[in-house]
């Protein structure tokens, strides 16, 4: 049986102007699958997860985020067949800097909580949207 595939990501959230309680959420595009998702990635050996948290939401967006509390993980099997388990946290915006287009992420896009879960690409990112913010039930998971 494969190893499962240990990885972490974030839903990081800057205020969006106006109410005080409204947010907005980044995400990113990945050209290679043609979908919608958090940013996240593979944990490095030595890395905790909390770290790798921090390490790819930095690499795939620019922004260098604040960890926040643990929202819901997602447990599915990877394209190689292999079982993943991705731990997500809330996380702020720390430090950011300019987002550069690569292979891996094409585009990011901060948008309210309503429009990032109709342009999530998978019923599990709902899912973890819904962990970090319940009050959205716009479509189902």
């Amino acid at each position: 049986m494969s190893r499962e595939v240990a990885a972490a990501g974030g839903v990081v959230t800057r205020p969006a102007g106006g109410d005080d309680d409204d947010v907005e959420v980044l995400l990113v595009h990945r050209p290679k699958y043609d979908d919608w998702s958090f940013p996240k990635g593979k944990r490095e050996p030595g890395e905790t997860d909390e770290q790798c948290a921090v390490r790819e939401v930095e690499e795939e967006t620019g922004v260098r985020g604040r960890l926040g509390r643990e929202l819901l993980p997602c447990a599915y099997l990877d394209r190689k067949n292999r079982p993943k388990v991705v731990r997500y946290w809330a996380m702020g915006v720390g430090k950011p800097r300019r987002f550069q287009p690569n292979a891996e992420v094409d585009e990011v896009r901060w948008l309210r909580l309503d429009e990032a879960e109709a342009l999530l690409s998978y019923a599990r990112d709902v899912e973890v949207l819904h962990s970090f913010a319940p009050e959205v039930t716009t479509r189902s998971a």
